[in-house]
Order: structure tokens, then sequence, then C-alpha cells
């Protein structure tokens, strides 16, 4: 269930009331875990795996009541906005058009009483200068990319063209920072509450960073790039499933040798980060770390691309070691060769099962119930998945019947249930279900098209659907299969 998809009045999901609420439905459906998509500041196509940091939380998730509550806005500031009128989609446009001028108003009004709190989070969290700094040069290059500034030695990040501009936009700089601080405040009573009500987050780590990021921007040498720090080659992934062209993503790619040679200190920062949000991570396209699809910059698909060793075991036995008290699960999707299979296997991170992947009339899928181990997530679909409803309406009658036989799939359960009891069913350890399939919505709420580039992210939870109800249906699943 993506923060974004939860209710609001403000256009979008936030960690308000909403949030508050859905853990109470988690805890009376006897739910442990909420999985999230990332949390970090989007771009363009308002992909949740592109962001501006790897590090930042999304300033549209600050909950606006809560900062009323605060004194930091008045309500009627609020109530003449148009946030939008579709409860069922998040509105990027309007919030993107009002929330930051709502947020420099608060940031006026608390910048001088938060100023301890302020400080000490940049103290904790040395990644947000750099975040606050490029953020504010955004603003202050009229939102153009950091390739796109006028001044070259900025682009470079050098380091007296970076110090001149920090001086220079100290004041913006110090609101995006007094941004975070409030992200972060405000997760973290989000996170304690969900934890003392026995709900544990799952966070997703994007593989890739965005090549307008800061990450890229602040440390151009771990990635490969050509003398202005452009990317030569980038990431993306064969035809498979999804597309018959591959996936495009365009992301730079690393310099694994650069990174392993500084003991691969970047994503142990990273994952750091991480975990001041999550309890625990799904590692987003795992098997890039066995081999990535890199595709020359020039080409507009995918398919002219070719594998490239990754780092393997040297980078999943690091992240296993150091970080020993937090748990991993391998998004081991895509195309899968024997190599990968035995990083999975020799990482001990548990793999991903999806059900949607899983009914071949005609071959022996490993995603099929009878094949799935219990050091495996089994999930009815991801959030690139179509929902049952949609998948069932664009799969081939051969194997819509065979999916039928095999769940035993009756009339009065639905498929959606169906597949939610096959889910619980498996030996997997942990079982995932979309909120699409728990309230039995048709694809018209599926959250992303792969390869397609605008119309995704949208969908939100409708006000009051997360009912007693269907929490009580949620419980007597679970408890059926021993999962509570």
């Amino acid at each position: 269930m993506p923060l974004s998809s939860l209710p609001s009045k403000y256009g979008i999901g936030t960690m308000g009331r909403s949030a508050y609420e859905f853990v109470d439905f988690l805890k009376v459906a006897g739910q442990s875990y909420w999985q999230l998509l990332p949390l970090g500041p989007t771009s363009c196509g308002n992909s949740p795996y592109s962001s501006s940091s790897t590090f930042a939380g999304n300033h549209n998730y600050i909950d606006l009541d809560m900062l009323i509550a605060d004194g930091l806005l008045k309500r009627n500031e609020i109530a003449k906005i148009d946030w939008g009128t579709d409860a069922a989609a998040a509105d990027y446009d309007k919030v993107n058009a009002h929330r930051l001028e709502l947020l420099h108003l608060a940031y006026s009004r608390g910048r001088e009483r938060y100023a301890s709190d302020t400080e000490k989070f940049r103290s904790e969290n040395p990644w947000v200068e750099t975040y606050a700094l490029y953020s504010a040069l955004k603003v202050r290059f009229d939102g153009a990319s950091w390739f796109e500034w006028p001044d070259r030695e900025l682009r470079l990040h050098k380091a007296e063209a970076v110090e001149k501009y920090r001086a220079e936009l100290s004041d913006e700089t110090e609101f995006y920072c007094f941004l975070q601080m409030l992200f972060y405040s405000q997760w973290g009573k989000l996170r304690e509450y969900a934890g003392e009500n026995g709900v544990k987050l799952i966070g997703d780590i994007p593989i890739y960073v965005a090549l307008d990021s800061a990450d890229l921007w602040s440390e151009p040498e771990f990635f490969l790039l050509d003398e202005e720090h452009m990317p030569t080659m980038v990431a993306g992934c064969p035809p498979d499933a999804f597309t018959a062209e591959g996936q495009l993503w365009g992301n730079p790619l690393y310099d694994w040798d650069k990174m392993k040679a500084d003991g691969f200190g970047w994503w142990i920062r990273r994952i750091e980060g991480a975990g001041k949000l999550f309890d625990l991570m799904r590692i987003d396209h795992f098997r890039g770390l066995e081999s990535f699809w890199a595709v020359p910059v020039e080409e507009k698909t995918a398919l002219n691309g070719h594998w490239v060793k990754g780092p393997g075991l040297a980078l999943t036995k690091m992240l296993g070691e150091w970080f020993w008290n937090m748990s991993f699960i391998a998004e081991d999707l895509g195309v899968i060769t024997g190599e990968v299979r035995q990083l999975v296997k020799d990482s001990g991170f548990p793999n991903m099962s999806v059900l949607q992947f899983a009914f071949d009339a005609h071959g022996d899928s490993d995603y099929l119930p009878h094949n799935c181990g219990k050091n495996t997530v089994c999930y009815v679909g991801t959030h690139d998945n179509d929902t049952v409803l949609g998948w069932l309406a664009h799969s081939s009658k051969e194997d819509v019947d065979y999916a039928r036989e095999y769940m035993h799939i009756t009339q009065d359960e639905g498929w959606c249930w169906g597949m939610i009891r096959t889910g619980m069913a498996t030996p997997c350890e942990l079982f995932i279900v979309p909120m699409q399939e728990l309230l039995e919505l048709g694809g018209e709420c599926r959250m992303n098209t792969p390869g397609i580039a605008e119309g995704n992210w949208l969908w939100r939870m409708k006000p009051g659907v997360a009912s007693k109800k269907l929490a009580k249906k949620m419980r007597e699943y679970t408890q059926r299969y021993r999962r509570l």
C-alpha cells in the first residue's frame, strides 16, 4: 500500500490521520507488515523509482493537518486551494502547484521555533546539506537538471563553485533542511505507532539512482560517466513478460570497481539511511547485482544492450554482515539465470514469488505454490503488475482455466480472495497482498504499467473502504493459515 495511495483531502496520501488509521486497520486484520513504495521526492512521471535523492523524503507526504495543529499553518489557508476532486487518483499537478507555497509559509512561522531541531537533524544526517543545496539550485535555475546549469564548475561539483552557491542560497537551503526535519519527524512518529501496534514497515530500495539527482551530482566518481559527468551507458532490462522491446530506464550505471575499492561505503551510507525509515527492505532488481543490462546512451530502446557482471556476492555478503540486525528481500524477478539463483541462495536473503506469473497452462513455473520454498516472500502481484481482475481480463483462456482449477476458484469466493487464499496457503514465510486485491478492484486501479512513462502511480484508496468488515475477513483468512 503506497503512502501516496492513502485517502486525504489534499490531493495525495500523507503521514497524517489516514496513515494511522491504516495501521489500525492492519492490526485488526491481523497483519504484521506494511510494504510501501520508495518515499523519495519524485520528478517527471511521478515515479518513486526516479528520485532526486536516495536519502530524502518526499515533502508532499508531510501532513498539512499536523502543521495546522502545530500552529504553522491556518485552516483557511489550505481550504481555499483546489486539491482536485477525484478521491481515487493522486493529483500531482495540483499538489506540486501548491504544496511548496504552503510549506514556505510554515517555514516562515516555524524556522526560529524549530531551529535547534533542524540543526540537530542536519548534524545527524550529513546528506541533507547536499540535497538541500541541490534543491535550492534547482529553484535558482528554474527547475533545470544539474547538467543544464549554466556554470560548468558547478555542474562538475567543483568545491569552489559549490561553496559560492551555498553561501548565496543559504536561506533556501535552510528551507529544504527544515522540510526534511519535518518529514523525518512525522515519519518517525508514524513508524513508532506502527511498531507499538505490531506492524513492521517494509521499504523498497531502488537499485539505481536518477541521472538528475543529488546523489550523482555530488558523487560522480561512483558512476560510469564521461568527462562532463554524463553517462555513456544506461540501465534497463531486455525484453520480458512486460515489454517486447525491453525497458529502457535510462539510469546511470555504477562503477562497481570503484565502489568495491571504497569498501562499498556509498551503499553502507544508503542502507543506513533507509534503516532510519524502515524495519526491513526489498532490494529492487536484485538480479542486477549479478549482471546488469547496459544500453548505449544513444539507443531509443533496450534491445541493443548487453549483460555486464555486477558486484555479486562481494556486495550481498557485505550487506548481510554489516547490517546483521536488518532483513532484506531479494527482488529476483525478470530474466533469471542459474547465476542469479545461486547469488540469491548464497546471500541468504528470501527471494520473491509472484502468483500472477505462476499459471502457465503449458509449463511448470517456479512461481507455482507447490514450487515455492519457505525462504520466499509470496506476492499476489507487485506495483508493476495489473490487478487480479485486470490480469484475468488479459490472460489466455487456457491459463485462466488452469489457474481456476489449480486454485479451486469459486464464484462465491471470487478471483481476488481465491488468490489471497492460495498465497496464504504456500509454505512461504511471508505473504504480501496489494490493497487493490483486498478491495477487489479492476485493472483501472493498477499502480504502474512498465514501459509507459505517463499515467502511472495515480491510484488512491477511497475513504472508508478499509472497513472493520474487510479487516475481519482478512483476519479470518490469516488465522486459518496460521499466519497471525
